[in-house]
């Protein structure tokens, strides 16, 4: 028994406990570490870059929502606004101004030129296929 271990402890010693294949072996793992890392860094940055994609966009609709706030600011401060609203919630009006109320249309006067517009139908001509392609690949400008 004493023998065998012996032998299998020289075998190891000799044959597989050598200087090159710990080399190897230490070389191996090193290059499974690099490339893990190597791949947890490129996932990360990948991660990070659509993070950044989308601030941006929420950055952009941001900023245009505050560039329209502003704009619909600046209309509330013009004159024209003012005046809109003074003649329609305070019934004002400038001088020499008359108000003139007119009537609701009727329903004939509404419905007038819904009839004119039936009959007038455009008609587009009818092409047969070879004539469509004919247009599609030779367009007339």
């Amino acid at each position: 028994m004493k023998s065998s271990l012996r032998r299998i402890k020289f075998k190891l010693k000799h044959d597989f406990f050598t200087v090159e294949n710990i080399v190897l072996v230490v070389a191996i793992g090193l290059c499974l570490v690099w490339t893990y890392q190597s791949i947890a860094a490129m996932s990360r940055n990948w991660e990070l870059s659509e993070r950044l994609t989308e601030e941006r966009k929420k950055l952009e609709l941001i900023s245009l929502e505050v560039e329209a706030t502003e704009l619909t600011n600046e209309y509330y401060k013009s004159n024209e606004y003012q005046e809109l609203m003074a003649r329609r919630n305070l019934d004002k009006k400038l001088s020499g101004e008359n108000m003139v109320v007119m009537p609701e249309n009727s329903e004939t006067a509404k419905n007038k030129h819904k009839d004119e517009l039936r009959t007038i139908a455009v008609e587009e001509p009818e092409y047969s296929n070879f004539e469509k392609w004919m247009m599609y690949l030779f367009p007339k400008y």
